[in-house]
């Protein structure tokens, strides 16, 4: 049976999204057609390591309906779904892993990359260069920015495991109520 969340985790939900959102304004390196480097991704991964899929998901979720506020592209709106709230909301699957959670930072940041690679190829085909073929072009766009935002991600989790905040998997930095 699935722990009830308390205020406590809820408020470290949406503390997460609205970090990740500022995380993600401060650019690192921004794609021509959306996309950047940032450590958007950190704080999410965070709570999924924290408090499990579930909490990561909504974290998640919620810096996407941030982000489709805040500075939309939308062509169609399976595209929305699938460029804003879905891409991050996967990114909670780190939380599968408490135990192993580089395993998981791998798990959320390829799912994220997938729902990127699927929206790219499926709605903007016509941005690959003549003659090539637009998912070979997706593929490499996507990459170019989300495989060194898993990187960075990984490095500083790396980092963070060695602290209380995370150190021995869910939940675990948290304060107790006495």
């Amino acid at each position: 049976m699935q722990k009830k969340w308390d205020t406590r985790v809820m408020v470290e939900i949406a503390v997460a999204a609205a970090l990740a959102l500022i995380l993600g304004m401060l650019r690192i390196y921004r794609m021509p057609y959306g996309g950047s480097v940032t450590l958007e991704m950190v704080p999410l991964f965070v709570v999924a390591l924290r408090h499990g899929v579930a909490a990561g998901i909504w974290s998640g979720f919620i810096l996407g309906i941030l982000n489709l506020f805040l500075d939309p592209y939308i062509i169609h709106p399976v595209q929305m779904i699938m460029d804003y709230p879905l891409p991050f909301a996967a990114l909670g699957l780190a939380g599968m892993f408490p135990n192993k959670p580089m395993l998981g930072l791998v798990v959320g940041t390829t799912c994220r990359y997938i729902i990127h690679v699927l929206s790219g190829a499926i709605f903007f085909s016509a941005y690959a260069p003549e003659g090539m073929n637009p998912w070979i072009y997706s593929l490499g766009y996507n990459a170019s920015y989300i495989v060194p935002n898993g990187i960075i991600a990984i490095v500083i989790i790396g980092l963070l495991l060695q602290t209380p905040l995370l150190k021995g998997g869910k939940d675990r930095g948290a304060a107790k109520d006495e």
